[in-house]
């Protein structure tokens, strides 16, 4: 099912005398939302979260809490989640020569040492530059790569990533301000794969106890893995959102995963992607036919007029204006009927954005 939303026009600028190019506006995705509801700390527990139930079809909309979401979900339905696990991956170390303060977040790994990493201060941080951190750990700056980014090669002695944890602090994305008191409250329960910048935080939602309340009702769960970079936070710069290019994430499917979702659709069942990232993993792969086991990388940028191939479902969470993610969830509900549960959302006070409430998107529920 096409999901273009015919709110959006398909707006025609002339390029030339005979050129014509369709535009999709950024400012369509727009929305005024008060400072205060961006939501600062995360609940306790995890599953107290609000819950907006969309209807696909209609737009109606149902207020509940996420604890009470298997009232929403049927018998042969499938989530599909990532399971990717957030490490702490801003450092902070000093220059060699010169003892100048140095931040790192680690975005990409390349090797067992080497790293995509997005440096500051970057004009003082050219190939050849040792910088040394805390417990024996040094990099040396190898070039500079994408965006400006520096591909660095770290030395240390024993696990790098427990070394991180020693000395790391958590990326929280830059409109959390708050400290986080617990790390794991940046991780979903169930996060196993190492390897992302940012939380899948659709699944920061689920407990061990919601668990075992899918598996009595005969809701199914199954697992991608998708490392989330910084992209996701970068704001879409161009007015035509027809001429952004999205970033490039790696994604992975299991075999066991692969066969759950051509079970749950041979079966009737609804495929639920639990987070974009999870959607965009299935939509990606998808492109070929049906979902195989494959790893690969992904660039899919989804905006209204996109037809869906797979998911049936979405669980999300309240997204940045003009971002590529309400973008998405446009695409799935509609431009208009999504702005519409925005609205709605911020006058009963609904929590936004990595640590904020929850929204479930289908169809016949």
């Amino acid at each position: 099912m096409a999901c273009c939303d015919t709110i959006i026009e398909r707006r025609f600028e002339r390029r030339g005398q005979n050129e014509r190019r369709c535009k999709m506006l950024k400012s369509d995705f727009f929305y005024d939302l008060p400072e205060e509801l961006i939501a600062q700390t995360p609940v306790e527990p995890r599953d107290s979260s609000r819950l907006m139930v969309v209807d696909r079809e209609s737009g109606g909309i149902t207020h509940d809490r996420f604890y009470n979401i298997c009232d929403y979900l049927r018998k042969g339905d499938l989530l599909v989640m990532n399971d990717s696990k957030v490490f702490p991956a801003r450092i902070y170390g000093t220059k060699r020569e010169t003892g100048v303060p140095v931040e790192f977040l680690l975005l990409k790994r390349q090797s067992i040492t080497d790293w995509e990493t997005l440096v500051r201060p970057g004009r003082r941080l050219k190939p050849g530059v040792i910088v040394d951190f805390h417990e024996g750990l040094s990099a040396e700056i190898l070039e500079t790569v994408n965006d400006g980014n520096r591909l660095v090669r770290f030395s240390f002695e024993g696990d790098f990533f427990d070394i991180l944890d020693r000395i790391g602090q958590m990326p929280l994305p830059p409109y959390i301000t708050a400290k986080l008191e617990d790390n794991d409250r940046y991780n979903t329960v169930y996060c196993r794969e190492t390897g992302s910048a940012a939380a899948p935080t659709a699944g920061l939602h689920f407990t061990e106890r919601l668990f075992g309340e899918l598996e009595k009702k005969g809701v199914d769960t199954a697992y991608v893995t998708l490392h989330v970079g910084l992209g996701t936070f970068r704001p879409v710069k161009e007015d035509n959102i027809l001429d952004h290019k999205m970033h490039i994430e790696h994604y992975s499917i299991p075999t066991k995963t692969a066969e759950k979702i051509k079970a749950c659709k041979e079966r009737g069942g609804r495929v639920i992607a639990v987070g974009t990232t999870s959607c965009r993993t299935l939509e990606s792969a998808a492109q070929q036919g049906e979902i195989f086991s494959r790893s690969d990388d992904t660039g899919i940028f989804i905006y209204p007029g996109y037809e869906f191939k797979c998911i049936d479902g979405l669980i999300t969470n309240f997204h940045l204006p003009e971002s590529t993610l309400i973008m998405l969830v446009s695409a799935f509900l509609g431009r208009e009927k999504t702005l519409n549960a925005y609205r709605a959302a911020i006058e009963e006070r609904y929590r936004f954005f990595s640590f904020g409430d929850a929204m479930f998107i289908a169809s016949k529920i």
